[in-house]
Parts: C-alpha cells; structure tokens; sequence
C-alpha cells in the first residue's frame, strides 16, 4: 500500500530571517516584529497581521513551499464586535503544482452583516478512492486537475444571532486526467471525469453567536443551507445539495472548553465526484484525507475537550487538546445504518499566539485505522 505522510511546517521565524540580510532598518524591524508577536504589545482593537512560510513535502508533490497570512480585527476597531478573520495561502511544488487560496468570516459593525466564504484556485492532484464506504484504503487513481472553488454566504441579521441570507457556490474542475495508481485499474470512470462546472444558489440560515470564530470557548454555529445547481444558468450538472452543520461550545471551569459539531450533508440529482459528500481533512475526522471517502451522502460527529492553558503548567501560553471522532457516507437515507462506521481521534498541543485576541496555533496528531494525520494551523479545528 502507498501510504501519504504530510507534515506543514509553519515558521514566522523564517521570514524575519529573511528580511535579516538586510540591516539597520530591517533589525528594528524584526525586533519589533517578535516583540509584538511573543509579548502580544499591540492594542486589543487593532488589527493583527501575521505572515510566514509553509513547508510540506508528500510522494506525489514532492517539496512543497507556501506563504500563508492571517489578519484579524474588530469592525471599527471595536471590541464588542465580533473578531473577524481572512486567511491567506499561496504554495507551489517542485512537481509544477501551485494554488492560492482565502478564507474569510467577516462581521460588519453591531453583526448587522456576515460574510463567510472561501476561494481556492489551484492546479493540484486529488486523489480518488472510489465512490461508497466500502472503497479501498489505497487511493485507485491520481486526478491531475485545475480547480476553482468560490463560495460565499451574505448573510444579513434580522434578530439577536440569527442571520438569513444567499449563498451561492461555484466549483470547475479542467484538464482532469484519470492517472491509475500501481496495481490498479478503473472499471468505470465517475460522473464528472472530463470536467465540469457547476454553479449553485441558494438561501443560509445561520445562528452564530460565537465572539472569536478562531477560538471558542462558548456558544453556537448552526447553518442550514439549500443550493441548487442547474444547466439553465450554466452547470454542467442539475443537482440540489442540502447542508446541516451544528456547532456548541462550552465552558469547563475557568479555562477548559468542552466542543462538539454535527454535519450532514445530502445531495440529490447528478453529482459529480468532486462535489459529492467528501469526508476528511483538516477539521472534521481527521487523520483521513479530505475525499477519502465520498458518497452522495455523510453523516459524521466529533467531540474535542480542550485545556486553554493546560492547568499548572510551567507557561499560560500551552494548551492541549484531545479528539474523537466518527463518520459515515452512504448513497441514501435508505442504506444508511450504522455498521461501517469510520472514527479517528487524537491529541494536540495548543500556543497562544495573540494573548489578547486569545488566538492559539494547533498542533494535532490524529490517529486512524489507515494510519496518522498530522495538522498544524492557526485557530481551532472547528
């Protein structure tokens, strides 16, 4: 079996190398820069931007190096408001594979307005397992493709953190070239295998009143949402997906946080593979890869318990985490049960990276029956 290992390494210390060749200006430059990241000695209500490296490498990419960036604020500088955050991260591989990509949840002043989206255009290869519960635990093919992927909510408040509103959702998916992996064949290649390009609308209802969506230590997100993709306005394929996604948070003492999430999600129609159900990835069952296992539908669950600080440690800057978690794609509501089910769970370890915005870098380890996981990001899993 070919097993893939990635491991992200992500180092603001080596940007301040960087700009170290350069003297004088550059020093004071760097002085303050590490002053204001460890000490945290900015003001509360201004924004914080922070850039710096990624570094990756798996068998199918070989080296890959990336910048990312993450700015967070306050509308109007007021903390009262709700902390939004935007993303950034661009990569390349030594393999001629590149990407860029933004992520964003943004509140407009007193929540009147919510923006949550993302974007990602990339030349990338996904790695297709088949489609059903049952597939195998080696990816059968390599899709070498060009992907763009927009979508985004605009959600207005119409009472106390509950927002309605539109979404829409648009991926293409170009140049696809099915490449089989060693030992296997493809019997019957997927709807979608040469392309397509779907674009779908649809309405959001959202109860969110979480005051930092990069760490929560109490409240809920609940988002129902219905989108539908049809030729008449340019898809390739006519299919309705429905999303289900709950979120609570809450707290365990004075510094602990007990967390849980459900997601669902249904798709109906004619679903191409790279939009049916995925499962895995960075947030919900980790330890599998994102796509791993795909179906119309999925079900999955995950608790996490964390210790913001771990409690009489040598620091107030480490934390920890552990994580469980278990899944299910099916093709209908009809051959769902629970045998089959898939789980993952593991541990992390959490740094306070802004102190005053209470905004930590994880580090997790997941653990599953194919084997780890290992993710490091800025802002909690979920």
């Amino acid at each position: 079996m070919k097993k893939t290992i990635l491991v992200k390494l992500k180092a603001p210390i080596l940007v301040m190398l960087l700009i170290c060749s350069h003297a004088g200006y550059s020093q004071n430059f760097v002085k303050k820069y590490f002053n204001n990241l460890i000490n945290d000695t900015s003001d509360i209500s201004k924004p914080q931007f922070l850039i710096y490296p990624t570094v990756a490498y798996a068998p199918e990419t070989s080296w890959e190096f990336g910048l990312s960036s993450l700015l967070v604020f306050y509308s109007k500088q007021d903390t009262l408001n709700r902390l939004s955050e935007i993303n950034g991260f661009t990569f390349f591989t030594l393999e001629n594979q590149y990407g860029l990509w933004f992520d964003h949840a943004i509140y407009s002043d007193e929540d009147k307005w919510f923006f949550l989206g993302r974007l990602r255009f990339q030349s990338f290869p996904l790695f297709y397992h088949g489609i059903g519960n049952n597939s195998p635990e080696d990816y059968i093919a390599r899709v070498d493709a060009n992907q763009i992927f927009i979508k985004e909510r605009i959600l207005r408040k119409i009472k106390k953190d509950l927002f309605v509103g539109l979404e829409m959702d648009y991926q293409r998916l170009s140049s696809v070239n099915f490449v089989p992996s060693e030992g296997h064949t493809i019997q019957e290649l997927p709807r979608g295998n040469q392309g397509s390009s779907n674009l779908g609308f649809g309405v959001g209802l959202v109860h969110d009143n979480r005051h930092n969506v990069l760490n929560v230590r109490k409240g809920l997100f609940s988002e129902l949402a219905l989108l539908h993709y049809n030729q008449s306005w340019g898809s390739s394929y006519d299919f309705t997906s429905v999303l289900s996604d709950t979120r609570i948070y809450r707290p365990v003492g004075e510094n602990n946080v007990f967390a849980a999430q459900l997601l669902g999600q249904f798709n109906s129609g004619d679903v191409p593979f790279n939009q049916l159900a995925l499962m895995g990835g960075e947030s919900i069952m980790r330890g599998y890869y994102y796509g791993r296992y795909r179906d119309r539908n999925q079900l999955a669950a995950q608790f996490e318990y964390r210790f913001l600080p771990i409690p009489f440690g040598f620091t107030d800057r480490i934390g920890a985490a552990v994580f469980a978690g278990a899944g299910k794609v099916f093709p209908d509501l009809n051959n769902f049960d629970i045998s089959n089910v898939v789980v993952s769970g593991g541990a992390g370890l959490r740094f306070l990276l802004f102190p005053k915005k209470d905004i930590y870098t994880r580090f997790d380890v997941a653990f599953t029956q194919e084997g780890p996981g290992f993710y490091l990001f800025i802002g909690e899993a979920f």
